[in-house]
């Protein structure tokens, strides 16, 4: 399928084809599932671990584990800056200017570790 139109009929026959595949799919669970499936006494109650549920669902949960996650996103996405900019910056054009946003982009993050830091966040206690 050549020319302008040829590429959308290759795509439309894709996206036939992952439809097919997707309603066969729900098809034969609903033709092969059973009916009625027979269910225990207990099967709708909450597992945890092999212990029975006992007393309220409400929990509390630490505030430091939510900071943790958020400083290893924020360091994460410093790595995911930082390696494109190091593989390139030798190359011609990528002169003072890079080094210069790479420079103020690495410092707002030292900003934020050294606030977290001084907050004593990165403490484990």
């Amino acid at each position: 399928m050549d020319g302008y139109l040829g590429s959308y009929a290759t795509l439309g026959l894709l996206l036939a084809a992952g439809v097919l595949v997707f309603v066969g799919a729900f098809g034969a669970n609903k033709l092969l599932s059973p009916a009625h499936p027979a269910e225990p006494a207990g099967k709708r109650m909450t597992y945890e671990s092999g212990v029975d549920p006992v007393g309220g669902d409400w929990a509390q949960a630490q505030i430091r584990y939510y900071v943790y996650a958020y400083l290893y996103v924020l360091f994460a996405v410093e790595a995911v800056f930082l390696f494109p900019w190091a593989v390139i910056f030798d190359r011609p054009g990528f002169g003072l200017v890079t080094v210069v946003e790479m420079a103020i982009f690495v410092a707002v993050l030292a900003l934020g570790i050294a606030y977290a830091w001084r907050k004593k966040i990165l403490t484990w206690t």
